[in-house]
C-alpha cells in the first residue's frame, strides 16, 4: 500500500530518510594538507635523485679516470671475448651450480628440520641425539665451509674404504650439505622456539597427540616464520656452490678459470659473476617481498 493510500486512511506515512548533504567533499584544510603532502614527496624524490647522481657520477668519475681504467677494462670488461667463452661457462653452471643446489636444497632441508626437532624434543630417550645434534651444529656452523669441502673431499678419499666413492661431485655436494644443514636446523629451531606454549597446549586440550600437535600446529606457524631467512640461505647456498670447483668440479667458476688462464684475461670472471647476478638478484628481492608480507601480517594481527 502507497504512503498517499495510507493518508487516504487516516495512517501515518514513512518519514523520509535523513540527508547529510548529499556527496563528501574534502574540506579546505585536508586540500592544503594533501597538496603539501605531495610537494613533500616531490621534494624528497627530487632530493634523492640529487643525491644518487652526486654519489654515483662522483664514483664512476674517479673509476674512469684512474690511470690504469683501460687496462683493467681491457683485463676484466673483453665483452667480445666474455660473450664468445659465455656457453661454456654457462653450460658449467647448468650441469654443475644448478643440480647441486637442486639436490643440496631438499637435502639441507630434509636434514635441517630432522636436526632441528631432534634438539627441541623433550624425550628423555632423544638426550644423546640431543647431545649430538648440538656437538654437530657447534662443530659445522664454526667451520668454514672451505674446509670442510677440504676435508670431505680429499680425507674421504685419503681413507680408501671400500664401496665408499670418490667422484669429486658427489663428495662436494655432501659438504655442502653437510655445512648448511647446521645453519638451516637452527634457523627451523629458532621458528619452532618462536610458537607460544600456549599453542601447544590448546592443541592437546582438543585431543591432539604430540606428533599432529608438531605437525598441524607448531610447524606450519614455524616454517612461516623463518621463509625469509631460510630462502637468504638458499641464496647464499647458490653461491657457495661455486666453492666445489676446487675439487676439480667443472662447474661455472671452473670454466671461467680454464678460459682465463688460457688468454690471461679475467672477463670470464665477470661472466661467471653475472651469471650468478641473475640467479641470486631476483630470489633476494623475492625474499625481501616475503618478509615485507610477513613483518604486515604480524602487524595486522597485532603480534608485531
Amino acid at each position: 500500500m502507497s504512503n498517499e493510500a495510507r493518508r487516504e486512511d487516516g495512517s501515518t506515512p514513512n518519514p523520509a530518510p535523513y540527508s547529510f548533504g548529499g556527496e563528501w567533499s574534502p574540506s579546505a584544510v585536508e586540500i592544503e594538507r594533501r597538496i603539501a603532502r605531495k610537494k613533500q614527496v616531490r621534494r624528497k624524490a627530487l632530493i634523492a635523485a640529487i643525491s644518487s647522481i652526486l654519489v654515483l657520477g662522483t664514483l664512476a668519475t674517479i673509476v674512469i679516470t684512474s690511470p690504469g681504467w683501460k687496462v683493467l677494462s681491457a683485463t676484466f670488461f673483453h665483452w667480445s671475448y666474455g660473450f664468445q667463452v659465455l656457453p661454456k661457462i654457462l653450460l658449467g653452471f647448468f650441469e654443475s651450480n644448478l643440480i647441486l643446489t637442486l639436490i643440496a636444497s631438499v637435502s639441507v632441508a630434509f636434514f635441517g628440520l630432522v636436526i632441528a626437532l631432534i634438539r627441541t624434543s623433550r624425550s628423555a630417550a632423544l638426550t644423546p641425539f640431543r647431545i649430538l645434534a648440538t656437538i654437530y651444529v657447534d662443530l659445522f656452523r664454526g667451520i668454514p665451509m672451505l674446509l670442510v669441502i677440504f676435508l670431505v673431499g680429499f680425507g674421504i678419499p685419503a681413507l680408501q674404504l671400500k664401496g665408499v666413492t670418490n667422484n669429486v661431485f658427489i663428495l662436494g655436494i655432501i659438504a655442502v650439505i653437510i655445512t648448511y644443514s647446521a645453519y638451516v636446523a637452527e634457523v627451523i629451531r629458532s621458528g619452532i622456539l618462536t610458537v607460544h606454549p600456549s599453542q601447544r597446549a590448546a592443541a592437546r586440550s582438543l585431543g591432539l597427540s604430540n606428533f599432529q600437535t608438531l605437525r598441524h600446529v607448531v610447524l606450519p606457524q614455524a616454517i612461516r616464520r623463518v621463509t625469509p631467512p631460510l630462502l637468504n640461505d638458499l641464496v647464499a647456498l647458490i653461491k657457495d656452490t661455486g666453492l666445489v670447483s676446487i675439487l676439480g668440479v667443472t662447474d661455472a667458476i671452473r670454466a671461467a678459470q680454464i678460459e682465463a688462464s688460457r688468454t690471461f684475461n679475467y672477463t670470464p670472471y665477470v661472466m661467471a659473476a653475472i651469471i650468478f647476478l641473475c640467479v641470486t638478484i631476483p630470489l633476494t628481492r623475492f625474499t625481501d617481498r616475503t618478509l615485507r608480507k610477513s613483518i604486515e601480517r604480524q602487524n595486522a594481527q597485532g603480534q608485531a
